[in-house]
């Protein structure tokens, strides 16, 4: 398993008020009701859509936008992007900031996050994981050549998969250098001519008067009391997804030179967003 990121300042302690709990009930009620619909909505929908379309989802994804797009509007987030989507086979890869990313990639872009095999077996989200068809791996060579049949045949359906290749999650206010194992997936004779990588940066601005830090979710913080800070917050920031242009597998050498290029263009765009906030006063 990947070495989780850790600050070396201890995280700001979680205090919620009266009026924070009044908001943990009227924003979480609807959000809890909102995500669980939406996947009880989708299971049913995946009994019928599974045995006739096989891998291909022409119904389910859209469920998963809707619902991702509404929780930002529920928690009172603010959601803005730029760039545009790219039409190509291939994969999404961004910085990773906490499971807010998962509603902020999926609110605009219909895809499929690829996983640690971990993950399918955490309580709840490994659930929800294999019910909006996340892709699991496994961190092992041995199994390099059969994940890379599995991306091939959900890349051939359109599918458009999502990759964090940091690792981890972080406090928001960096991009980690990135890790090359998975792109060497996408250098294989099968893909290497097919497909394309688009970066995408995701800046997290934090509500006025709380640390930049506020949405980052990072170390050993537990999910429960990161989720009630969010929604207890009085004062809600803002999520940007920066979309950049595609990068075609077959333009580069190797799977370092990829990374690094898609690694350049995450950090350098999610740098500027930050400047340009603090400049304009807006911190």
């Amino acid at each position: 398993m990947a070495p989780l990121w850790d600050s070396e300042e201890a995280a700001e302690p979680i205090v919620i008020g009266p009026l924070g709990w009044v908001l943990v009930i009227l924003r979480g009620v609807p959000l809890g009701g909102l995500v669980f619909g939406g996947l009880i909505l989708l299971l049913l929908i995946r009994l019928v859509e599974r045995p006739i379309c096989g891998v291909h989802r022409p119904v389910t994804p859209f469920i998963t936008q809707f619902v991702c797009r509404n929780a930002f509007r529920i928690l009172g987030i603010g959601f803005k992007t730029t760039g545009e989507l790219m039409i190509q086979r291939g994969a999404v890869v961004a910085n990773h900031t906490s499971w807010l990313d998962i509603f902020a990639l999926n609110a605009r872009k219909r895809i499929y996050f690829v996983s640690k095999s971990e993950v399918a077996n955490w309580p709840g989200i490994g659930w929800l994981a294999r019910a909006t068809g996340t892709v699991f791996i496994e961190r092992n060579p041995k199994k390099a050549r059969e994940q890379t049949e599995v991306f091939k045949s959900r890349l051939k359906a359109g599918h458009k998969l999502l990759f964090f290749p940091e690792g981890t999650s972080t406090d928001g206010l960096r991009v980690l250098p990135f890790k090359t194992t998975l792109f060497a997936a996408f250098f294989s004779e099968q893909l290497r001519e097919i497909m394309y990588v688009q970066p995408v940066s995701a800046v997290f601005h934090a509500p006025q008067g709380e640390p930049d830090r506020f949405y980052g979710w990072w170390g050993d913080m537990e999910f429960a009391p990161h989720l009630l800070k969010t929604l207890a917050a009085q004062r809600q920031g803002w999520v940007e997804l920066i979309y950049h242009s595609p990068a075609k597998v077959s333009d580069f050498d190797n799977r370092k030179a990829l990374a690094a290029h898609c690694e350049e263009a995450v950090r350098h765009a999610h740098t500027l967003a930050r400047v340009d906030r603090k400049e304009t006063g807006n911190e």
